[in-house]
């Protein structure tokens, strides 16, 4: 998702409120397609966020309007490690978007971990 928001907006998108208005353009015109795909029984890797419910209610509604298999993975590491792997991305300088410890504590205060009621097949990953 990074590459696609910083191709197409790559001066709007500076604030949580930008990236909240510019991605949700994003999933309206990608969604229909990645739909197609999926029907035509193809895979689809979403890099979009998924950490909160109505996030990944767009992705189910994918899900469930292809009428495919699916899995969700799931990031369970400590923000330490977060924070020491994005560090060390913005230093690589090969993303297109420097993320600061703030920033990242802002979009981690939204995190709703996955309820069984959501209807995913999670894969958990973890530091240990």
């Amino acid at each position: 998702m990074d590459d696609w928001m910083s191709t197409l907006f790559p001066t709007e998108n500076r604030t949580i409120e930008d990236f909240a208005r510019l991605s949700a353009r994003l999933r309206a015109a990608m969604g229909p397609h990645i739909v197609g795909i999926l029907r035509r029984g193809l895979s689809v890797v979403l890099d979009f966020p998924a950490n909160t419910t109505t996030w990944r209610g767009w992705m189910r509604s994918l899900i469930s309007d292809a009428q495919v298999k699916h899995e969700l993975h799931v990031l369970n590491f400590s923000d330490a490690i977060c924070k020491q792997r994005l560090r060390q991305r913005n230093v690589s300088g090969q993303h297109p978007y420097h993320v600061t410890d703030e920033t990242f504590d802002l979009f981690t205060s939204y995190f709703v971990p996955p309820a069984p009621e959501e209807g995913f097949n999670l894969v958990i990953h973890s530091a240990e």
